[in-house]
């Protein structure tokens, strides 16, 4: 059986919430012997290294499926609004958010911490675990300084 530690970039923000970079087939079926019962993505099903059926692997897992893709070229206001959204609609069910890497995740999470729904020194201890971003996410997460820098992937470029 797969560990959630091995899922790529795997963290627990608390007992209800994981998140992650994408996750195999088999990790999918970790996550719901872990008792998760929804998964969001938001990494498009065209990245390289997404499940070819991942909305049917969660299904086949017996789990609920919200797909909320978001362009790493272009988040959006929207793409944010949407995750808020769909978390907040989940109240106390055990969810798991992931993505191809876990840098579009970690960078949502740390903005909802600043908008009053999380610790912000821990959003930003774990985002700074996986990358520091640069350009259009330097700008979506208001770090003006960094906007003119390229995104630095921890273990490659920091």
């Amino acid at each position: 059986m797969a560990s959630l530690t091995d899922i790529l970039n795997f963290r627990r923000v608390d007992e209800r919430l994981t998140l992650s970079g994408q996750p195999t087939e088999e990790q999918i079926a970790a996550l719901a012997d872990a008792r998760i019962t929804d998964i969001i993505n938001l990494g498009p099903h065209a990245n390289k290294g997404a499940l070819a059926d991942e909305p049917g692997t969660v299904a086949a897992a017996g789990m609920t499926y919200h797909y909320i893709p978001v362009d790493f070229e272009n988040p959006t206001e929207d793409n944010y609004s949407a995750f808020v959204r769909t978390l907040d609609a989940l109240g106390d069910t055990p969810v798991h958010v992931h993505c191809i890497y876990n840098a579009r995740v970690s960078a949502f999470m740390l903005r909802r911490a600043r908008d009053g729904s999380g610790d912000i020194e821990a959003a930003e201890a774990l985002m700074d675990g996986i990358w520091r971003p640069g350009g259009v996410w330097a700008a979506f997460l208001g770090h003006g300084a960094d906007i003119d820098k390229p995104n630095r992937f921890l273990g490659y470029e920091y």
